[in-house]
Order: structure tokens, then sequence, then C-alpha cells
């Protein structure tokens, strides 16, 4: 219930809970109180990332994903009121005082010269390809210029992600220009899917029912909570775990690296799936043409290649070498925490600390891992360029040292260890004939002898 003082207006966390129904969608940023009914339907993040938080205090998310200046925008949402029984704990505390520090220090403009080294870097790889397929009759010369290619993805890639989080180029519509030339044009996947998927998994980090980046049955299952059949709260359907479920992930931890040689097909479908919905995309017109450019000249490239065998393992060779940065972001993840249920406004730090795994590696392989080695200063701070990332990790681990917060750093080795073990550990748990679920033919005549 409201309450009203002399100079302000008063409700209660209870009572902000309330306000979490369509056309009735209120946060809390600091104390205050803000409406966001209407303006989730503008929301440049999409509307997601709000209606997975309405109904509370959302400060630690709005410092991470915004810009200073973004907090003005707020006033025209604010609704009068004040949160009661606002407090401050002493892990959010730190976090917000930090962020100012680094926003202080310049650390969330100052971006370096990555974006055109790699720009650069694309550039002179796509060059090698088309010299590669077309000047020369070599077998071994298409197979490293399909190695080039599936290199040239990876590194686009990076560049789609980086201009997704924030402005790489010298303005929005040349970041605007980068974002569909590195991910539509190049890759071949949306930036429109890229960000609406992306956005939810930095706000749900590892929430199984909530995070798109877990949710991947029938194929894997990092927990065995995914055999009860929870909905998917992000694609709103049911992940059934049925007996084909259960026979593939019982043998998850073998098909998991063949798999990922393959994962860019999937990534061809949900790109499709999402421009073809009815689902509102921003741009789509835009997002259809850059994809239209990439299913242009790719196939073209491919078909200049002199016999059919050449062409498969043309495509094999460069799909497998993307393999890399899909099982780089599975290890970010797999093997970290995970919990069932929507993000809290509350334990923001907590919650991203637990679900992520950083990569260790030397200075000069970097630009390899995209600074995605650092992956829980990315989800803490993902507006900060990556070339800071290296320069606040050891702040972001004292902080976590300080409150007694996981801080998970491993090689590549260590963490695909730790990774394969999760996926077993989960395949022989389905295997399990306790846990009940409608058998089929080809599941008892592969498991009658145990």
């Amino acid at each position: 219930m409201a309450e009203e003082t002399e100079k302000k207006k008063y409700i209660t966390h209870d009572d902000l809970r309330n306000h979490n129904k369509p056309g009735d969608l209120w946060i809390a940023i600091q104390g205050k109180v803000y409406n966001v009914s209407d303006w989730i339907k503008s929301h440049p993040g999409g509307d997601t990332i709000i209606l997975n938080l309405v109904g509370q205090d959302v400060t630690d998310a709005f410092t991470a994903f915004h810009p200073g200046t973004a907090w003005h925008r707020l006033d025209a949402l604010f609704t009068g009121y004040h949160i009661r029984d606002y407090q401050i704990s002493e892990v959010s505390r730190d976090y917000r005082r930090m962020a100012t520090e680094f926003r202080k220090l310049g650390l969330f403009e100052k971006k370096g010269h990555v974006a055109l080294y790699t720009l650069i870097f694309i550039a002179a790889m796509f060059a090698g390809v088309l010299y590669g397929v077309l000047a020369s009759d070599s077998f071994i010369a298409h197979q490293i210029a399909a190695a080039l290619l599936g290199l040239l993805w990876i590194q686009s890639a990076y560049i789609g992600h980086d201009s997704g989080h924030y402005v790489i180029m010298s303005n929005k519509k040349c970041n605007r220009i980068a974002q569909i030339v590195s991910g539509n044009c190049l890759t071949g996947i949306s930036i429109a899917w890229w960000k609406w998927t992306h956005n939810a998994h930095h706000l749900a980090c590892n929430s199984l029912d909530y995070d798109p980046d877990l949710q991947h049955i029938p194929v894997f299952a990092v927990s065995t909570k995914f055999f009860t059949s929870m909905t998917s709260r992000f694609y709103n359907r049911k992940l059934t775990f049925d007996p084909l479920a259960r026979f593939l992930i019982s043998y998850q931890h073998f098909t998991y690296y063949p798999v990922m040689c393959f994962g860019r097909i999937n990534l061809f479908v949900q790109t499709f799936l999402l421009l073809f919905l009815r689902r509102e995309v921003e741009d789509r017109a835009l997002n259809f043409a850059g994809i239209l450019v990439f299913w242009t000249w790719f196939p073209l490239l491919v078909s200049c290649l002199p016999t059919w065998p050449e062409r498969f393992l043309f495509v094999f060779t460069s799909f497998a070498v993307t393999a890399l940065q899909h099982i780089q972001f599975t290890l970010n993840h797999f093997a970290a925490d995970v919990y069932v249920g929507p993000p809290t406004g509350h334990d923001w730090f907590e919650k991203q600390a637990a679900g992520t795994l950083d990569i260790t590696c030397v200075p000069y392989m970097d630009w390899f891992y995209g600074g995605l080695q650092f992956q829980l200063e990315h989800h803490l701070f993902p507006r900060m360029p990556r070339g800071n990332l290296r320069r606040v990790s050891p702040v972001v681990q004292e902080l976590c040292k300080k409150h007694k917060l996981p801080y998970r750093t491993m090689s590549w080795w260590e963490a695909n260890k730790l990774t394969v073990r999760t996926l077993k550990k989960a395949a022989y748990q389905a295997r399990d004939k306790a846990n009940p679920v409608l058998k089929n033919l080809v599941w008892e005549a592969l498991n009658t002898h145990g």
C-alpha cells in the first residue's frame, strides 16, 4: 500500500512486485519507481530483458547494460514513488562503486584499435579465401582457404558481438552497418537473432528455464533438472525429455565435439526461424538483405570448387574450424552453477559469478578468444571494450574474494575436461532406468544389455 509524507510518496517491495503484468510494468532503480509499460515497446534491448525483471529493483542490471547517458531518460518514466524498505547489499554497493570508478577511468570509452585491427584481419583473410579458391587448383590450398574462412567467421562474430554491446565505430550508424556486415553478410547469422537471445542470456545467466544458451534439448543437457521436461520461459515451449532426448543425452560426452563441428547449421536455422516468424524484429528487411548477401556469395564460392567431394570437404572444414568458438562459448557456462527460475535484481553480481567460467590465456592470445576468456568481467560490464577486460580482472577477483564468491579461471584444456565431465555425469544419470520416461524400441534395443 502506498504511503505519503510531506515530500515523498512511498511503496514497499511487496507493492512493487504486484506491478508485473502487461500494461502495468514497474521497476525500481536506486529506490525510485518507474513505469515502463509503454517504454518496453521501444526499448532498444528488446522486451524480454524487461519482462524478466519487472516488479523488482533492477539497479545493478541497469548499471551493467546502460551508459551514463541513459539515466536522464528515466525522469520521464518516474511514477513519483520511492521504495520504503530500500536496502543495498554490500556486494551490490561494491559493484556499483567499482562500476563508477571504471567509468571515471574512461574504461567504457577507451576502445583502442581492436576493432580496426580485427576488420583489417578479416579483410585479409577474405582475400586469402578468394585467392585460395579462385586462383589455385590445389586441394591443399582449398583446405587452407576453408580453414581461413572458419577463422574469418570466428573473428567476424567477435566484431558482431562487440558492436552489439557498445559502439565500436565512429557513430551509431556506422556501428549498425558493422553489425549487419559482420553478422548477416559475412557469417549468415542474423544480428537480430543474436540480440534477442544474447540479451536474455546475459540477464538470466545459467537459469535453466530462462537462459536460451543452456536449452539444447534433445541434444545436450547440463543438468538432470532438464529430465523433468521443464518449460522454456524464453521460447515459451516445453523442453520435452522423451526417449530420443534420453538416448542422445546418454552419449552427449561422446557427441559433444562432433556436434560442435556442425553447430553452425543450428545458427542458420535459428536465424531463419526468427526472421520468418511473426515476432517483431528490428530492421527485418535489412536483416533479410544481409542474409541474402551471405547466401549469395557463399554458395557461389563453394560452386567454384572443381568436384562435389572438394565442395563438401571445404564446407566441413570451415564449419569444423568455427567449432572452436562454439566450444569456447559452452566452456564459459556448461560447467558453471545453474539454477531454475527467473533472474532477480538483488543478487546480480552473485548470479554472474556463479554462472561463468574464465579461460586463462597469455595476452598475445586475446585476439583468439575475442575477450570472452574474461567471461565474468564481460558479464559484469558488457559495455566495456574487450581490450580493457584484462585490466579490470584483478579488481573483480579481489571483490569476489572479499565476498567469498566464486571466481573460476582455468586453462582451455582444463575447462574442456570439466565440461566433458559435466556432460558425462548428466549422461550417466540419463541412462538410469529408475528415472522413468516413455520407452521406444530403439532405446530398448540399444540398452538391452545395459
